[in-house]
């Protein structure tokens, strides 16, 4: 058995207009985590959702990233950038070198209110939901703006509670 070394750039590449994703790690090679790097478009946003099995990391790696990781005292549908919870946490910008955590049940979103595109490396656990998750989700985003309800029906199969809509933002070029 051997361990892995990967080149910068290195990994499976999915890209499409909502977002470029890299799997650096994924099922096949880890039983405890999958591993990703994302770059998030402007204006992108996931949408508050929660899992119930999975607990997830996002570390920012370039640009600028809205995020929360809590149970809001209201939850409102039409976005969390202004949602509070009853002990005081607010939605906060991620810069380089910000890290997020969320343990699975709790409530979470980011969105890239920047003007330049951001990367962050994302680390999901157990794997593979979240690898077989984003093929699906590019696949859906491909031709833009997605079916009504196919998003939720695909999130809803992955372990997704989508609280507040997903925003593809503006297309990122292509690689």
């Amino acid at each position: 058995m051997s361990g892995l070394v990967l080149p910068p750039g290195g990994g499976r590449k999915l890209v499409g207009p909502a977002q470029h994703v890299t799997f650096k790690i994924t099922g096949e090679r880890s039983t405890v985590g999958s591993v990703f790097e994302v770059v998030v478009p402007v204006g992108f946003d996931v949408g508050a959702h929660r899992h119930t099995r999975s607990e997830e990391f996002f570390y920012v790696l370039e640009g600028e990233v809205d995020m929360f990781a809590f149970e809001p005292e209201v939850r409102t549908a039409g976005g969390w950038q202004h949602w509070r919870s009853a002990e005081g946490d607010t939605v906060r910008r991620g810069t380089p070198g910000s890290l997020i955590h969320i343990p699975p049940g709790v409530p979470h979103g980011f969105a890239n209110a920047g003007d330049t595109p951001a990367r962050m490396l994302f680390q999901a656990a157990p794997p593979p939901d979240h690898e077989r998750y984003f093929e699906e989700l590019l696949e859906l985003l491909a031709d833009g703006e997605p079916p009504a309800g196919a998003v939720d029906e695909l999130r809803r199969r992955w372990d997704i509670e989508q609280l507040t809509p997903l925003r593809p933002g503006v297309p990122l070029p292509a690689e």
